[in-house]
């Protein structure tokens, strides 16, 4: 007998957005913008295809319901597809991959203009600004009582404060190599190090990587 393919991450991303509560997938295009879209964004193309793919596999049920005077299909979960979701929770997960095209493009800020680096670090800079305020808004949101998710909230939290500090490492990284490259010469390919700076890091690095062997042979 053929064994049914694994899902991938992104089915199970949409499995456990409808584990939630049933959702069409207008909803789920509407939670996803709200939530999930930051953390895994590649989803996004999937809203759509992807709960049919869950009922297929039997870890989802399709109900057909009426909104208005128009008709939708909503998605909700089966006890098969909470026990796959469960048992897909317990595996760790992929570690992270960073996907920045602005830091791409400087990476390689030698074989263009002084221009078109600050213009990508501004871009940077702009995006995390947009984050912060968009991350403050979700988190009143949830200090009144009124988050999108807030029976959810213990859960949500701990995503949420990573995304918080993600956004302020960006505009604090944004906004030093800012200040960096605009003492650079116009020809980038001529520019010099601050080997000051690379030497603090590894400074810092070392001594959290000595903390972090220390709490490592500590008895648990």
């Amino acid at each position: 007998m053929k064994s049914r393919p694994e899902p991938t991450t992104t089915a199970f991303a949409i499995l456990g957005m409808i584990a939630i509560r049933p959702m069409s997938p207008y909803e789920l295009a509407g939670w996803f913008d709200r939530s999930l879209g930051r953390l895994w964004p590649r989803a996004r193309s999937k809203l759509f295809e992807g709960p049919k793919n869950l009922v297929t596999l039997g870890y989802a049920k399709a109900t057909r319901e009426r909104s208005g005077p128009r008709r939708k299909t909503v998605y909700s979960i089966t006890p098969a597809g909470r026990r796959a979701l469960a048992a897909w929770l317990e595996k760790p997960g992929t570690p992270p991959e960073i996907e920045f095209e602005q830091l791409l493009k400087i990476f390689f800020a030698e074989h263009g203009s002084k221009r078109a680096v600050i213009t990508n670090l501004e871009a940077a800079a702009d995006w995390a600004y947009g984050q912060i305020e968009h991350n403050i808004a979700v988190g009143k949101s949830y200090l009144s009582g009124q988050g999108p998710f807030q029976d959810r909230a213990p859960q949500v939290y701990l995503s949420g404060m990573f995304l918080g500090e993600f956004s302020l490492l960006i505009d604090a990284w944004s906004r030093w190599a800012l200040g960096v490259v605009r003492t650079w010469p116009n020809d980038t390919s001529s520019a010099t190090p601050d080997t000051a700076a690379i030497a603090a890091l590894c400074k810092r690095l070392e001594r959290r990587l000595k903390d972090l062997q220390r709490l490592r042979e500590e008895p648990a």
